[in-house]
């Protein structure tokens, strides 16, 4: 087929602010954080939904200049799952990366079509297999020799012939937190180029008379800043659709290059290009596809954090402001790591700031802390805020669309916030605020 155009500039270059302050007070997505904190109550989730619109085009108008017709944009729902964001990335023409018979619940109530969806993980039991299976799940993701037997003993007893992609291990080292780095060598998924166990998975999977081999997968982690690091996952994967082309006769349909361009949590933090790092993917996959005499593959990508992360904040009233004298100062908040354990899990890093003073100087240093009973319970340490900051202040944390709400949990009894989505001057309610009896609604 003939090449698309790869503009080097995508028109959308400008990526507009959706913080920004008025009469003393934060705003996010041109709405007081105060009086949503008010309204909706703290811990809060924020969601704005015309960024996450506004993200998901960034990645399907680049698909469509630059790679083949029939590539498709999936959002990773690991990042943010619940049944209104299977809804804004269904209407925006995404399909769904989906890890867990949870997920595919949600996207099959919220009406998310079933073959749009792409089933990962690296241990699916046999009662996920039957349960996606009779959920119409479009496409497994393979992820051993285990399940791919599993997976053909399931379709032959319903006599199907059901879709998959294998998940290869390219062998590369994204220079990122090693919580989130899934592509080297040494790594719970996939199946490993170098160690020369991934030609005959391949061939094993061919072998299978109910199981359509699309084409592969590959994934290198979370949180990628580093310019060439998909460029090297096609040069490692092309080469080895090269290999298995020559050895067994057999090209794919489907390439799926996983997700992972790194957001901005901090200043200190890179600014991606999410239209140019496409664009240079795709040079790049149709130079090397000439080179090797290979047709160039349909691609996928799962973009999850880069979708959401900065369409989310989190907002906290202040309980208390503790001095140890000669030692450092704590600010505690309603909230903590049953809200967002990511600094507790890898030390992430986050802006904070006191959204109800933002026009004082943030001078005083101190640790945002949690109400949880852990020593570890930090969201955020060594910050500047207001010297002013007092008991009833409203603070921020931005950029939390990814992986807070994902990762929420009941730990100490803490109820789960709610998800309010912002939309056009206007906010609703996504998901609610879990009560007192919904927290022991499964006791006995």
């Amino acid at each position: 087929m003939d090449r698309p155009t790869i503009p080097s500039i995508c028109p959308k270059t400008a990526l507009c602010s959706n913080l920004d302050r008025r009469d003393g007070h934060l705003r996010f997505a041109g709405q007081d954080a105060v009086d949503l904190a008010r309204t909706y109550g703290t811990p809060l989730y924020l969601m704005d939904e015309d960024r996450i619109r506004y993200n998901c085009r960034l990645y399907t108008e680049a698909f469509q200049n630059c790679f083949p017709k029939g590539s498709r944009v999936l959002y990773a729902s690991k990042a943010a799952s619940f049944r209104q964001m299977c809804r804004i990335v269904r209407q925006e023409g995404l399909g769904l990366d989906v890890v867990s018979s949870g997920e595919i619940h949600t996207a099959g109530t919220a009406g998310f079509p079933m073959d749009l969806v792409y089933y990962h993980g690296n241990n699916k039991t046999d009662e996920d297999i039957a349960f996606a299976m009779d959920a119409g799940v479009g496409c497994f993701v393979v992820d051993g020799v285990e399940e791919l037997l599993a997976l053909e003993a399931e379709a032959c007893r319903r006599n199907v012939r059901q879709k998959v992609l294998l998940r290869i291990t390219p062998g590369i080292d994204p220079h990122t937190y090693d919580a989130v780095s899934t592509g080297k060598v040494d790594s719970k998924f996939g199946v490993s180029i170098e160690t020369g166990q991934a030609e005959p998975f391949v061939g094993l999977a061919l072998a299978q008379p109910h199981l359509y081999v699309a084409g592969f997968h590959c994934h290198v982690g979370s949180q990628v800043f580093w310019e060439d690091v998909f460029e090297r996952s096609v040069m490692v994967m092309m080469a080895f659709i090269r290999t298995v082309r020559d050895r067994c006769g057999y090209l794919p349909e489907e390439l799926d290059l996983g997700g992972g361009y790194g957001v901005r949590y901090v200043e200190s933090d890179p600014e991606i290009h999410i239209p140019r790092k496409i664009a240079s993917v795709a040079e790049t996959l149709y130079a090397i596809a000439k080179r090797l005499d290979l047709p160039v593959p349909k691609v996928l990508m799962e973009p999850g954090r880069s979708i959401v992360a900065d369409a989310g904040m989190t907002l906290y009233t202040v309980g208390s402001i503790k001095e140890i004298t000669g030692y450092k100062r704590y600010v505690s908040i309603d909230g903590g790591m049953s809200d967002n354990p990511r600094y507790a899990l890898y030390g992430s890093q986050y802006t904070c700031c006191n959204a109800s003073r933002m026009d004082e100087p943030s001078e005083m240093r101190c640790d945002l802390v949690g109400r949880c009973c852990e020593s570890g319970d930090v969201i955020q340490p060594d910050i500047l805020l207001p010297e002013t900051t007092k008991r009833g202040d409203v603070v921020a944390v931005c950029t939390t669309g990814a992986y807070n709400f994902s990762m929420a949990s009941g730990y100490n009894r803490m109820l789960r916030p709610p998800v309010v989505m912002l939309k056009e001057g206007r906010s609703y309610v996504a998901v609610q605020r879990e009560t007192l009896d919904d927290m022991i609604r499964l006791d006995q």
